[in-house]
């Protein structure tokens, strides 16, 4: 069992890794893209920007999140197979903590609310797609004959 635990921590780590290299690196191109000069250390923690569909900043911080979402849900598959949802749901609660630690402040903001889990949902979506598709053979389906 201990064992299991170990694989369980290492596996967790990784996916910590690859979300947050991930969502750092589709900032970089979405600041490049909407020709935004200064990239913030902290902008995958920033929930205080104003929503607005006309202001760059805030459409970077939005379409990067979900992007990285995504992205990393289909990685997720590739790493723990038919277990994305329980990492996805894991790595969200990190990310919600960490951002409450460097905003020094828990989010009560509705909009973010709903980009974080509508990135959420994404990335269970297409982890799960992405796994059943090349891991179907693999996957454990539960017995469902005594109910």
């Amino acid at each position: 069992m201990p064992q299991l635990a170990m694989i369980i921590l290492l596996n967790l780590l990784k996916c910590v890794l690859i979300f947050y290299l991930v969502y750092y690196i589709v900032l970089c191109f979405c600041f490049t893209a909407f020709r935004i000069q200064m990239l913030d250390g902290f902008a995958p923690f920033d929930f205080k920007t104003k929503p607005s569909w006309f202001n760059p900043y805030y459409l970077v911080l939005i379409i990067s999140m979900e992007i990285a979402y995504v992205i990393s849900g289909l990685l997720f598959a590739l790493l723990v197979e038919e277990w994305v949802w329980d990492y996805a749901i894991t790595i969200t609660i990190i990310h919600i903590t960490v951002t409450s630690a460097v905003m020094a402040e828990f989010p009560l903001i509705l909009h973010w609310w709903a980009a974080l889990g509508s990135g959420l949902i994404l990335m269970i979506c297409s982890g799960q797609c992405l796994a059943f598709y090349l891991f179907k053979n693999n996957f454990i389906y539960p017995i469902l004959d005594d109910f």
